[in-house]
């Protein structure tokens, strides 16, 4: 088949595979969105679930179901080692701006960037044109405490878009980056708006451990928030996103070739894009044959440990890749971290360090305790082609 007729192509023009089957997750999304744009009370989300599912496309779809419904939004992605305010201040400051078009709303549009000012000459955060002729607002969101002082921003900012008639909606990805202490704030600040009933809705997404680390932060985050898991796709949703891209350009798959797709990306999203380009690039004629799926699976494993595997592998210390061959070496986890440490014939707690850095930069995670995972679907198998001889 032609390349340039590509369907499986990022922006090629077909629903990308990881919005197959999560039409139920939108539809909740979208009628919490609309009650919460009526001032009526609603949980905010955090998407969960491994790299490669898709929660940044769904973050996107969201977005776009937001802005459609009159929503100012914004997707901020939350880095290692930023701070909420550096990441929120130019969002809201976007948003006042847009909200802030009528005369009628001058002055409470006013006030919200006197806070702004506030806030961000409290949390140290560089001003901007829009700010920096105006005082800051005494008394509110300068109390050095990022809890209250987020809160009440967020407050203020609630209130503008309720008097704008409109609503905003953050979308944060890469949550569990956040400090704890910067988690807790955001968690606060999502109990004040929905108190105050003001059309402002968090939805975040991230990594599998977020729902224990929101709990740690406030104890009673699972009340404030949603946390739907983002998971591989089921068999039938797996095939129907390899099958009905092809389908509309006259290209069908023999069910061999499908059982050798589904069986090396187990189901998820990513890795099934990237199989179906391959595979298409390389079939020459409908139907695709197993012959044309196993001769492109090994261009597609050289293009993912090129790239989407070893750009994460570059970022571990000698000591940090040492323990995730350990962890690749039992195979798909999760796994006992003593089964591990036993595989170096040393005991559990001298791998702390290693372990624990591994939890922050987002490679493993504890889906219970004593057990941890990779966070990355099919890192175990590039773990063992990429260091063959487990030391």
């Amino acid at each position: 088949m032609k390349p340039e007729d590509n369907p499986y192509a990022p922006g090629a023009g077909t629903p990308p595979p990881e919005l197959t089957g999560r039409d139920a997750l939108l539809n909740d999304a979208d009628i919490a969105l609309k009650r919460i744009k009526k001032g009526l009370s609603e949980q905010s989300y955090i998407l969960t679930g491994l790299r490669g599912v898709g929660k940044t496309v769904l973050l996107n779809k969201i977005l776009q179901d937001a802005r459609r419904l009159g929503f100012v939004v914004d997707l901020i992605e939350a880095p290692e080692n930023r701070k909420i305010a550096e990441l929120l201040v130019p969002s809201l400051r976007k948003a006042t701006a847009l909200l802030n078009v009528s005369e009628g709303l001058k002055v409470f549009g006013t006030k919200v960037l006197r806070v702004i000012k506030s806030f961000s000459l409290t949390m140290k955060v560089a001003e901007t044109d829009l700010t920096l002729s105006l005082d800051p607002e005494r008394g509110i969101a300068d109390s050095g405490d990022i809890e209250r002082d987020l809160s009440d921003l967020l407050e203020e900012v609630g209130i503008l878009a309720k008097e704008a008639g409109k609503g905003v909606a953050l979308l944060i990805d890469e949550i569990q980056y956040l400090s704890e202490q910067d988690l807790a704030a955001l968690i606060v600040a999502a109990h004040r708006i929905a108190q105050r009933q003001l059309p402002v809705m968090i939805i975040g997404a991230g990594l599998p451990m977020l729902p224990g680390i929101s709990g740690n932060a406030k104890s009673y985050a699972e009340r404030l928030f949603k946390f739907p898991e983002i998971g591989a796709l089921q068999r039938e949703d797996a095939i129907k996103a390899l099958v009905e891209p092809a389908r509309h350009l006259g290209v069908e798959y023999l069910p061999e070739a499908l059982d050798q797709i589904l069986k090396s990306t187990k189901g998820y999203p990513y890795f099934l894009q990237e199989w179906g380009y391959a595979t298409w690039n390389y079939a020459q004629n409908s139907p695709i044959t197993l012959n044309d799926v196993n001769a492109a699976q090994k261009k597609v494993i050289e293009k993912l440990d090129n790239s989407f595997f070893r750009v994460r592998l570059d970022r571990m210390t000698d000591s940090e890749k040492r323990y995730l061959r350990g962890l690749a070496q039992l195979g798909p986890g999760p796994h006992e971290t003593k089964k591990i440490a036993s595989l170096f014939n040393k005991k559990n707690r001298s791998f702390g360090p290693a372990r624990d850095s591994l939890i922050k930069k987002g490679m493993i995670y504890s889906p219970s305790h004593g057990f941890l995972e990779f966070t990355v679907p099919l890192f175990d198998e590039f773990m063992r082609r990429f260091i063959p001889d487990f030391f």
